[in-house]
């Protein structure tokens, strides 16, 4: 249930593009065509899900405080937390450079219409916070950070074809020559976001279990009958001395 929980989670509600709207220039930029938009939103999903898990490794082993102990008791002490950035940045722009070669020796068509798009996916700020919400929001294990990396990067998928499908079909709409282009794109892109947002509740509620109704027993009906009794003796007590102080 924690990876469904993850999955769904980083989807939905912790979308790159809606919620925090990382990786805007591309999505803006790239979402003129849908076939366009889902040649890059598989190439995000595959560097954020190669990236993520790596740079996990990276955070457990290398840069977290004490990660080094396993190289001996004297390096317990060191911490390369700063060197978080370099670190990630590297990773990602080597995963980047692998999608570019692989690219455009497979698909040439997709490389020309990417264009410069492609390599900016290793300063894309969506890419970078993956790695970077991972190492804030301590990941246990390199198996969740696998499955934090793929599902950001498919809610990045979706939020790019989305908009994509609708600029499509909104070419053929009347809209108002000031919001035409980008003033158009933006008021969609916050009803979007409006919209998955709404899945806030979907995996949140009270985490007490609910109380359970016991099934009424002998012994509380019988309670129940004394102290009826007990209520109506106090009753006919009180009557008759309001009765006694009136005479």
């Amino acid at each position: 249930m924690e990876h469904v929980e993850l999955f769904f989670k980083s989807i939905f509600i912790d979308n790159m593009v809606f919620a925090v709207f990382l990786g805007m220039c591309s999505y803006l930029a790239v979402s003129k065509k849908v076939s366009t938009a889902v040649g890059l939103g598989a190439a995000v999903i595959f560097v954020l899900g190669v990236t993520v898990p790596l740079n996990w490794l990276l955070d457990q082993y290398l840069l977290r405080d004490g990660a080094l102990a396993w190289l001996g008791p004297e390096y317990a002490d060191y911490n390369l937390g700063f060197l978080s950035f370099i670190l990630f940045i590297a990773t990602i722009a080597t995963m980047v450079q692998l999608v570019e070669i692989v690219v455009e020796k497979f698909s040439p068509a997709l490389y020309n219409s990417l264009g410069i798009f492609l390599p900016l996916i290793a300063v894309n700020c969506a890419i970078l916070g993956g790695s970077l919400f991972m190492q804030a929001r301590e990941i246990p294990s390199l198996g969740l950070a696998l499955n934090y990396g793929i599902s950001s990067g498919i809610g990045w998928f979706l939020a790019i074809l989305a908009i994509a499908a609708i600029r499509e079909k909104i070419r053929y709409s009347n809209v108002p020559a000031p919001l035409r282009g980008l003033g158009i794109t933006f008021i969609i892109t916050g009803l979007m976001g409006i919209g998955f947002q709404s899945f806030g509740g979907m995996l949140t509620g009270d985490n007490e279990p609910p109380e359970v109704n016991q099934p009424a027993t002998v012994e509380t009906i019988e309670e129940k009958e004394i102290n009826k009794e007990i209520e109506d003796e106090e009753d006919a007590i009180s009557y008759n001395e309001v009765i006694n102080e009136e005479k």
